[in-house]
């Protein structure tokens, strides 16, 4: 079954999308700059929980699907990828980092591609380096998007520093997928 519980809140992740994106178009005479960024934080942190609770879900109700499989790193990247163009947009992260964050979902993407091609589909899976990469950035993200301080906490520059953290963890897990791609090719050759 394609729509369990699961793969719904893939889809509603995707859907969040849009949101995220809109709130930022409303015109500032009807809403702050600080309530679009509280709501494009709450949009954020809502999707990054459906992440995580669409896995779960998955596992735990048996309702894994190939479906699933395919569509929820699509739900993952898509949000991810709009949100850093949003804050690049927003003056809030330098586009060499957008870069480096986008450059290596689409790399490591084609390259599963490859190995699938090579039928060797699973020497490229997800790997500690790959979620600890995405773990940083969707605490960064939020940081980044609520943009004001908390307690005299200045939240940017936290995300800042996590976002820095991720961009290098994206490019060592770049580097972690190459070399076992590279694995798959010797062998191959």
């Amino acid at each position: 079954m394609i729509l369990n519980i699961p793969n719904t809140l893939t889809l509603f992740r995707i859907a969040l999308i849009p949101c995220l994106i809109l709130v930022f178009y409303i015109p500032e005479q009807s809403i702050s700059i600080e309530l679009k960024n509280l709501i494009a934080t709450i949009v954020f942190v809502v999707a990054a929980i459906t992440d995580w609770l669409d896995g779960y879900l998955a596992r735990k109700l048996k309702q894994t699907s190939k479906f699933g499989a395919f569509i929820d790193p699509v739900a993952d990247k898509l949000i991810i990828i709009a949100s850093l163009l949003i804050l690049v947009d927003l003056g809030r992260l330098d586009v060499l980092i957008c870069l480096i964050i986008i450059g290596r979902e689409f790399a490591v993407s084609a390259l599963r591609e490859w190995m699938a091609k090579l039928g060797e589909p699973g020497s490229v899976a997800v790997a500690f380096i790959g979620k600890l990469k995405t773990t940083f950035q969707m605490i960064a993200i939020p940081f980044l998007l609520y943009d004001s301080n908390i307690l005299f906490i200045p939240i940017v520059l936290i995300g800042k520093a996590l976002i820095y953290i991720a961009a290098l963890l994206t490019i060592l897990s770049m580097f972690y997928y190459m070399k076992e791609a590279a694995k798959v090719i010797r062998k191959n050759s």
